[in-house]
């Protein structure tokens, strides 16, 4: 799969480097559900990544160099057909539109070839370039939680709750601002 400037294909096992290079930033995972990764578990980590297909590495066409990656898996229960999205980029890369294509080729993707009904994300809501990038995506936020998850604990064993968003966006809404009639797709 490709878009403008990018390619998009399943995890290999030698993308550890290049995983490393963003997974081991602070700065990269801060929102995300673990730490920063040292090059041994970017190793493991791109093996899992490579048996999974809910990851797609995102590739400069020109260059060959993986940039970041895309999580997309389809939720429970199917019967809903609805897919979460997640993204992340290597810190050299931002600001440069890269995130916003690669996430809306693959969106594209959940809804012409997968019949998706709906895709959602979620980021901390303290992440704007996170919720800002989902809204150039034309989702909707659904929901502003306060407290309602946490990945870390403080030093006496407390969760760290965190506030979150939830954006969405349904297959009525992608192709109607494709200017498409969804009983058309």
């Amino acid at each position: 799969m490709q878009s403008e400037r990018l390619l998009y294909r399943r995890f290999l096992k030698s993308d550890y480097k290049d995983l490393f290079e963003y997974l081991s930033i602070a700065e990269v995972v801060k929102y995300e559900p673990y730490d920063t990764l040292s090059l041994k578990q970017c190793v493991d980590e791109a093996k899992s990544r490579a048996d999974s297909q809910n990851y797609w590495a995102v590739i400069l066409k020109d260059e060959g160099k993986m940039i970041g990656n895309i999580f997309f898996k389809r939720k429970e229960p199917l019967k809903f057909a609805t897919y979460e999205l997640g993204y992340i980029f290597n810190r050299r890369y931002w600001g440069q539109g890269y995130a916003t294509e690669a996430s809306r080729r693959i969106i594209s993707y959940g809804f012409e070839q997968l019949s998706a009904h709906r895709i959602i994300a979620n980021c901390n809501q303290e992440n704007e370039r996170s919720w800002r990038l989902m809204e150039r995506l034309g989702m909707r936020r659904e929901q502003a939680a306060k407290k309602d998850i946490f990945f870390r604990y403080d030093d006496e064993m407390r969760p760290l709750w965190q506030d979150s968003y939830q954006y969405a966006l349904l297959a009525g809404e992608y192709f109607a601002a494709k200017g498409k009639d969804i009983s058309d797709a």
